[in-house]
């Protein structure tokens, strides 16, 4: 469970500085002139879509892609922001749950200790047992306790070792989480400063609201 949590961690890492990326592209143009309507919002598309092969396998791209493919079909820029938010929430909740084996992981590798630890017990009682009966005398006793007592270590053991592996991976979790929170955050930022802000209300749109 240890080798699998590491592995599934590496993983998360190596998608997230992927992700961390599309940061990176000027995706609308800079002129400050520049004003996204549902008539530009194609030309941001296309723009998209030659940046990369597969805009949807990236968090900020698809969803731009989202904001704007209902800007260009419905033509309300008033209800981009609220598309954009609801996509933020989205993607925090599929976050979130892309955690839950981990944390399955993070509560079962403290349990195979205890229960390793509760095996090796067991069995050093029985030894112990067995012990007592068959020894005639005191020097027979003291060195047939000896594999009994090196029993008990290694049950002790299995326990710190699952409790450090747990500590372990739970750190990195909190550690690799945070960044995949501040992910999101700058992912909604960019959409913020980039997108709603150059977003011009419709004379229609005026007239309907």
């Amino acid at each position: 469970f240890f080798c699998w949590s590491i592995a599934i961690l590496g993983l998360k890492h190596f998608k997230l500085r992927l992700q961390k990326r599309a940061l990176l592209y000027e995706i609308l143009p800079t002129d400050h002139d520049f004003v996204l309507s549902p008539d530009s919002a194609n030309d941001v598309i296309e723009q998209i879509h030659r940046t990369t092969d597969d805009p949807r396998r990236f968090v900020l791209f698809n969803r731009l892609l989202i904001a704007l493919g209902n800007l260009k079909n419905l033509g309300r820029v008033a209800d981009v922001d609220d598309m954009l938010r609801s996509q933020a929430e989205h993607e925090e909740t599929s976050m979130e749950t892309s955690y839950s084996l981990l944390r399955g992981f993070v509560w079962a590798i403290p349990v195979l200790g205890f229960i390793g630890t509760v095996i090796g017990l067991s069995q050093a009682v029985g030894g112990f047992g067995r012990v007592l009966g068959n020894a005639s005398d005191i020097s027979q006793i003291s060195s047939s306790l000896k594999s009994v007592t090196a029993g008990l270590a290694t049950a002790f053991e299995t326990t710190l070792e699952a409790l450090v592996a747990a500590l372990i991976i739970q750190l990195l979790i909190t550690f690799l989480k945070k960044s995949e929170e501040e992910f999101l955050e700058s992912c909604t930022d960019y959409c913020l400063r980039r997108v709603v802000s150059r977003l011009r209300i419709m004379p229609y749109e005026r007239e309907t609201a």
